[in-house]
């Protein structure tokens, strides 16, 4: 019981220094899923907006980004578009989390950047698992 209570307390504190953006305009979501990846050891900062992802990644500088595609001010999809066309953007993994579920939707987000996709109400262990694998990717790959 000992040791495994070490190794989860060894994987927390070293992913307390990754950081997580999330976008996601409705305000029980964004705490929820805040909360929660902060429980996880993630350094998480949210967004209700999509226009304040630029200068917030530039500031922020998150490993990984989660993204909702409805949004109040600008659809994730035109966000996805712009991310394409900023040759200087940070190859930043984007993990899409929507309630749109038609298969139209999710083909469009991975034609546009997306790592994956999630429709809503998301699996929070699932969600889990792909973050932490695809950060654990990028220290492999070394980006």
């Amino acid at each position: 019981m000992t040791a495994q209570l070490l190794q989860i307390h060894q994987r927390l504190s070293s992913q307390q220094l990754r950081r997580i953006l999330l976008v996601e305009d409705n305000d029980v979501n964004r705490m929820l899923m805040s909360d929660y990846l902060s429980y996880c050891g993630y350094n998480v900062h949210s967004l209700s907006i999509g226009s304040a992802l630029f200068s917030t990644v530039e500031k922020f500088q998150p490993e990984l980004i989660l993204l909702d595609l409805k949004l109040p001010d600008i659809d994730g999809y035109s966000l996805l578009e712009k991310i394409q066309r900023k040759p200087s953007f940070p190859k930043i993994p984007i993990i899409v989390v929507s309630a749109f579920a038609f298969k139209n939707d999710q083909e469009r987000a991975m034609r546009l950047g997306a790592y994956r996709y999630f429709v809503k109400p998301v699996n929070l262990k699932e969600l889990i698992t792909t973050i932490s694998e695809k950060l654990a990717s990028r220290n492999v790959v070394g980006y």
